[in-house]
């Protein structure tokens, strides 16, 4: 185990814990460069919804308690002082309920990238500094690295680790935010992680990671104040195939679960073309299915696109997209970066161009742009396909 009294303190640095083995090694990290270092958690689970327990590690649920008492027994074995910062009600303003809203809208949301970018990297930090805690940065387990230059401040950069990397989940945070940020596990990759975690001693070097956003990954219990509604299941020229139970148990490429052919009939039964989620549409309550093929779009819509432009971008040099920039774009965090031209407007909004068709593009979703050396150009809300 460390011992962290007998070299010179650096700069005082706020780790975010979660109670797993990342956040933990970051902290442990921090102390072996000589960084003064303090534990900070979110408490974010208030109980005024019944999530049933799971043995699966998850964001949000009852088994918060727990991640708590290992945070505390962490910074216990480390020597650092440590607090639970009650954020319940942030968090349900914040991310419950705009994941809520944006589900009922037929929309696909990702409360990572809220949570993080509000909660986080905002509350977390301004409710730590409040109640006394003094530090110049605060850093995270995250899997992502920050580069920083006396001409283009500090930009976000995915990790070594193509396997593990979360800069998706963190485009919103700009260079003034992460020129306080710093994430130690940006070069390495997890089995390095939990090797480091293992030689030092830590009792969460073989900790599941969390697989879930809901513990269980169930939503339903989000919408037991306002229950969904069920409607249509129809082909794209408005034929009725079958029923739904409510918009939010679809997701756009989803086939699993609906049991219906392009006839109407069940594709088990009778052979049919396997059909898929291709639209959701809140205005009629109607899911659309249509085959494989229609789920693949040239290009998309963004709102809300941030866009840092710290370096010289490339622009594309002749053909339809001329004088728009280059880059790599990603549709989900586990979606490939494909080829794409894009240009950013002055409303905050995004036309995105793919060199070759993506799919299951879903709106609500986010769009991260990187340039050939992984560095975050942008990112925004996907609003639609074109």
């Amino acid at each position: 185990m460390l011992d962290s009294t007998k070299m010179e303190r650096k700069d005082k640095v706020a780790v975010g814990l979660s109670g797993g083995v990342d956040s933990a090694v970051a902290a442990a990290l921090l102390l072996e460069q000589g960084y003064s270092v303090v534990g900070i958690t979110m408490k974010i689970w208030s109980g005024s919804i019944a999530i049933r327990e799971t043995t699966k590690q998850a964001c949000y649920g009852p088994d918060e308690a727990k991640d708590i008492a290992a945070c505390e027994k962490l910074c216990a074995s480390l020597g650092i002082d440590y607090k639970a910062i009650d954020l319940t009600a942030e968090y349900e303003a914040r991310v419950i309920e705009y994941f809520k809203r944006e589900y009922l809208a037929g929309r696909t949301p990702n409360p990572c990238i809220i949570c993080n970018s509000e909660l986080k990297f905002g509350f977390l930090v301004d409710r730590a500094q409040a109640l006394g805690f003094d530090f110049k940065y605060f850093a995270t387990g995250h899997y992502a690295r920050i580069e920083r230059s006396s001409l283009g401040g500090a930009r976000l950069r995915t990790a070594k680790d193509p396997a593990k990397d979360q800069s998706y989940f963190l485009y919103r945070l700009g260079p003034e935010t992460l020129s306080q940020v710093l994430f130690p596990l940006g070069e390495l990759t997890k089995g390095e992680v939990r090797e480091k975690a293992r030689r030092i001693g830590l009792e969460l070097a073989d900790k599941p990671e969390s697989q879930d956003f809901i513990a269980g990954g169930d939503y339903s219990a989000l919408f037991a104040d306002k229950a969904p509604k069920a409607g249509d299941i129809v082909d794209v020229e408005g034929n009725i195939l079958g029923r739904h139970r409510g918009l939010p148990y679809y997701t756009i490429g989803q086939r699993r679960g609906l049991g219906i052919g392009a006839r109407g009939g069940r594709a088990e039964e009778d052979g049919a073309e396997p059909l898929y989620v291709i639209a959701l549409d809140p205005d009629r309550n109607r899911v659309v299915v249509g085959p494989n093929r229609g789920l693949f779009a040239d290009g998309l819509v963004a709102s809300d696109f941030r866009f840092y432009a710290g370096t010289e971008l490339k622009l594309e040099p002749a053909g339809p997209a001329k004088g728009r920039y280059r880059g790599f774009a990603k549709i989900r965090q586990n979606h490939r970066a494909v080829p794409c031209s894009f240009l950013p407007s002055p409303e905050g909004g995004c036309h995105v161009d793919f060199d070759e068709s993506q799919r299951a593009l879903a709106p609500g979703q986010s769009v991260v742009i990187y340039d050939v050396e992984g560095y975050v150009l942008g990112g925004g809300i996907i609003e639609g396909a074109i």
